[in-house]
């Protein structure tokens, strides 16, 4: 999976593992997303960013919607995983710490990161309208690759061709 993602240069692509944590990224996902090496090991995790970092909500255009995923997604990773303290601990964690978390686990959805459309509002390039693709290897279910994509000759091309050439003047890689 690491060598995918890195001869995925030209797309924001991430490697998310068991209980939303973020394993690796490329330059391009850093600079779209977060600099995720920026954070402490701890905080390399998409449902604690979504759900407690303010600058998340701003991010996402349907900030509710992603919320919403991000939680249906955990509470997946959770039933596979039912007895796992770091699990536990998470999910301890972030209703303690998250009305919204709280409200969206109240909701019981279950939702595999397969496929889907983000749109960003990204606060360099503007808005970016993006599809994402996941791939899972068959032998290992708990990783997977989450690969942005865009559409040919749309406005959101440019801005991320926009957000590569800046993500090469100032986002490290790690």
């Amino acid at each position: 999976m690491r060598r995918l993602l890195d001869s995925a240069g030209d797309v924001p692509a991430h490697i998310v593992g068991r209980n939303t944590e973020v394993l690796a990224w490329n330059r391009l996902a850093a600079a779209l997303i977060t600099d995720f090496g920026a954070l402490p090991p701890r905080q390399q995790n998409l449902a604690r960013l979504v759900f407690l970092d303010e600058g998340m909500r701003s991010l996402y255009a349907d900030w509710r919607g992603k919320a919403s995923h991000v939680a249906a997604y955990l509470r997946l990773d959770a039933g596979r995983h039912p007895d796992d303290p770091r699990t536990v601990g998470l999910l301890d964690e972030l209703s303690a710490a998250s009305a919204e978390f709280r409200e969206a686990w109240a909701e019981h959805q279950l939702k595999d990161k397969t496929h889907g459309r983000y749109t960003y509002l990204h606060p360099v390039v503007g808005k970016l309208d993006l599809g994402f693709e996941t791939l899972r290897l068959t032998g290992d279910p708990d990783q997977a690759l989450i690969a942005h994509t865009v559409e040919e000759g749309s406005p959101s091309q440019t801005a991320l061709h926009l957000l590569s050439t800046w993500a090469q003047e100032s986002a490290p890689v790690r």
